[in-house]
C-alpha cells in the first residue's frame, strides 16, 4: 500500500509531460495563419484570415470521401493571384503561357497548377482558397486554407494547410 501513492504520482507526473509535449507539438506543427504569394511576381504578397474574408467570396460543393456533399467557401484564386500581379486575362499571352503556380502545404506537399487551366479565356477552372467548410473554419490539419478543385476527378490537387503559392515562370 505504501508504494501505491508514489507509483501513482509517477504516473500521474509522466502523463501531464506527455500532455504538455502533445500540445507544444501541435503548436509548433499547425500551419501559419497567413498565406504568402512569391515568385516571378513584382512583390511578395502576404494574405491573412482577415484579409481573405473581406475579398469577393464564392462557395463551390465537392463530394467528400463518403460520399456526402461537402460545401466549402473561400476566394477564387484567380482573384488572389490577380491581386499578387500574376498575368492573366489579357495579360496571359506569349510567354507568360509557359508559366505555372506551385502550391505548397506546411507539410512539404506540393502541386502545381498552369495558368492557362485557371484564366477564364482558357480552362477557367473555379479553384477557390477555401477558409470555411460547410460554414465553420477549416479544422486542425484541414487549414486554416485549403486548395478547393471541384472540377478534378480525384482530390489529391486539393492542397490542405495551404501556406505558399509561387509563381514560376519557364520563360522570361
Amino acid at each position: 500500500m505504501r508504494y501505491i501513492r508514489p507509483l501513482r504520482a509517477v504516473f500521474l507526473v509522466a502523463g501531464l509531460s506527455f500532455w504538455l509535449a502533445s500540445a507544444q507539438t501541435t503548436t509548433q506543427n499547425a500551419a501559419p495563419r497567413e498565406l504568402t504569394i512569391r515568385g516571378d511576381i513584382p512583390a511578395t504578397l502576404v494574405l491573412k484570415a482577415d484579409d481573405l474574408a473581406g475579398m469577393p467570396r464564392e462557395t463551390v460543393s465537392v463530394a467528400d470521401q463518403d460520399g456526402t456533399k461537402v460545401n466549402y467557401e473561400g476566394v477564387s484564386l484567380r482573384e488572389i493571384l490577380k491581386r499578387a500581379g500574376v498575368p492573366l486575362g489579357k495579360d496571359l499571352r506569349g510567354k507568360a503561357l509557359a508559366s505555372y503556380v506551385l502550391a505548397k502545404a506546411h507539410d512539404g506537399y506540393q502541386v502545381v497548377f498552369s495558368l492557362g487551366e485557371m484564366d477564364d479565356a482558357f480552362g477557367n477552372e473555379a479553384i477557390i482558397v477555401a477558409d470555411k467548410r460547410d460554414g465553420k473554419p477549416l479544422f486542425g490539419y484541414q487549414g486554416p486554407f485549403r486548395l478547393v478543385c471541384p472540377n478534378d476527378k480525384a482530390g489529391a490537387r486539393s492542397v490542405r494547410m495551404l501556406e505558399t503559392l509561387e509563381l514560376v515562370r519557364l520563360q522570361k
